[in-house]
């Protein structure tokens, strides 16, 4: 176990379940923060909701392989353990699990995770494989270190919820909170590939926002939605945005479409929408 510039640092699942089961054996409770690192104010906003939920907080860093497709960005994605676990312990982690990939996926490793038509829509959609990589890597950090509260961000609204069901339809004993997303002052959320925009495409950027919240109006007062979602497109590309995968009202629990005679009230809903800015694709949601 490491902990010099940073929290108690362990690498092996067996140094990472010792800690906890000592936590446990002194009627401590556990709460886990997964992150794949390039940390920004919002990963540290779960930090601080799972200390106000649990006496322990285990954070994780790790960047997933099976979450990415072969065109995307695996070998460039943003890397700096030293950065981050200096974050980590200003925010007063109490232990961070920094697993190489043969401790999450052994020579023979071939069990997958998939939950279905919710992890095959939308983002699932346009990243074929996603959501199968992300549920199955969750199920192992929550088995490796088994809190009683894991935290995840709204902004990832489909990856909170494909957690969700993973958790459920495993019968794995953790409950899963969703922390709100943290924006920059003009309502970009936050996220670590806004690394990716150049000067001028990170002041485009907030349009997506702008946007989801115009379709969310047009929701919340029976307006038309297909036009405000035509008028979203076409306020994106003028934007600067080079495609947009999609823009669409959802049931925030089983994902279904909302149209315009949805009764939000026994519905809620989520505007969801993902778009290319340069070589930056974001993603984001507001609630209806």
């Amino acid at each position: 176990m490491s902990d010099s510039s940073g929290p108690p640092t362990v690498r092996t699942v067996a140094d990472l379940r010792a800690a906890v089961a000592t936590w446990r054996s002194a009627g401590e409770t556990i709460a886990l923060v997964p992150t794949m690192g390039a940390l920004h104010e919002g990963h540290l906003s779960l930090v601080r909701a799972a200390h106000a939920n649990a006496s322990k907080v285990v954070a994780t860093l790790f960047v997933n392989p099976t979450q990415f497709g072969e065109n995307e960005d695996l070998s460039t994605y943003p890397r700096d353990e030293d950065r981050d676990r200096e974050l980590f312990a200003q925010e007063k982690v109490d232990l961070l699990f920094a697993p190489a990939i043969d401790q999450m996926y052994g020579e023979n490793d071939s069990t997958r995770i998939d939950v279905g038509e919710l992890g095959t829509c939308l983002d699932g959609e346009y990243r074929p494989g996603f959501f199968v990589g992300v549920a199955t890597v969750v199920a192992k950090l929550l088995l490796q270190s088994l809190p009683d509260v894991a935290l995840f961000g709204e902004k990832d609204f489909q990856q909170l919820q494909v957690i969700r069901r993973m958790v459920s339809d495993l019968h794995i004993p953790v409950e899963i909170m969703g922390v709100p997303t943290v924006r920059e002052a003009d309502g970009l959320a936050l996220s670590s590939r806004n690394a990716y925009l150049t000067p001028e495409e990170r002041e485009a950027a907030p349009a997506l926002y702008s946007v989801l919240n115009k379709i969310a109006d047009a929701a919340r007062s029976g307006g038309d939605l297909p036009a405000a979602i035509d008028d979203g497109m076409d306020e994106l590309r003028a934007a600067g945005f080079s495609s947009v995968d999609y823009l669409t009202v959802r049931n925030a629990d089983t994902f279904a479409v909302i149209d315009a005679s949805t009764d939000l009230q026994r519905f809620p809903g989520r505007v969801l929408g993902a778009a290319h800015l340069g070589k930056a694709r974001l993603i984001d949601n507001v609630k209806l």
